[in-house]
């Protein structure tokens, strides 16, 4: 079981991915993510304060005051307003890296989301419950907010998912689950659309990607170098330090090496 709440390097999410190990909030999460909600609760209780998007409009609507009683649905309305993607679908495999980089975003505790919020993000990821996304419509601005809302509007039980490979309504499934949709409160909405995890799911996707593709072309040439009787001397490390290219020389050991474990 992997704790989000601490920087994850590309080699942990590969691990992760490897051993499909299920996620939890460390205590240290769960401790940065109740304070930072518990502080956004005692700002708004007072009504004199003025905060943008948590009790005012959004852009042109910035001064215009929502009252205390429609904040949670103006977050709801958020989310459903922003769903309007297009396209072709997310391949399953990215949506679950959205699924673990909002979660390792929110779990930082600075978005003033409730623990609830955070840990329904991860059950979705635990139980293989991936929201509908597609690929085109992302407005780009303030992050990824079209797909975000897709990957988000589950959790308040709207929306569809990936579920045993078929496309069903969240709502079908949270009842199978024993699920009950989230109540969002103030800046919830904002704070789950609000990122660049869709942009990012798919950059970890494509180095991870690469990764394997890179080690894959070494371990043929290798082979090749030995079913062709080719010569190795090239893959000295010598010849390349003269040039100083460090991707250079680790590719030209790596080759070597295996070249060895050949032979």
């Amino acid at each position: 079981m992997l704790e989000i709440g601490h920087q994850l390097s590309l080699t942990a999410i590969q691990e992760l991915i490897n051993s499909k190990a299920p996620l939890k909030l460390s205590h240290s999460a769960i401790q940065n993510i109740e304070k930072s909600y518990n502080y956004l609760q005692k700002k708004i209780s007072n009504q004199e304060t003025v905060i943008y998007g948590i009790n005012t409009g959004f852009g042109a609507l910035c001064n215009t005051i929502i009252p205390k009683e429609n904040l949670a649905e103006l977050q709801y309305n958020l989310l459903r307003s922003h769903a309007c993607g297009t396209g072709e679908y997310v391949p399953k495999e990215v949506i679950k890296l959205m699924l673990l980089l909002k979660a390792q975003s929110l779990a930082y505790g600075y978005s003033g989301v409730q623990l609830s919020t955070v840990q329904r993000l991860i059950d979705y990821y635990n139980l293989d419950i991936m929201p509908v996304v597609y690929q085109q419509g992302s407005l780009g601005a303030s992050g990824d907010l079209a797909p975000l809302a897709h990957l988000c509007l589950p959790l308040i039980g709207e929306g569809h998912v990936w579920h045993n490979n078929e496309i069903v309504s969240a709502k079908t499934v949270l009842e199978q689950h024993h699920l009950s949709p989230i109540t969002l409160g103030p800046k919830e909405g904002l704070a789950l659309i609000n990122g660049t995890q869709f942009m990012s799911a798919y950059g970890v996707h494509c180095v991870l990607n690469s990764r394997k593709i890179i080690s894959q072309s070494n371990t043929i040439a290798a082979l090749s170098i030995d079913a062709f009787d080719a010569r190795i001397e090239p893959y000295l490390s010598h010849t390349h330090l003269i040039r100083n290219q460090q991707g250079q020389i680790k590719t030209g050991k790596i080759i070597f090496d295996l070249y060895k474990v050949v032979l």
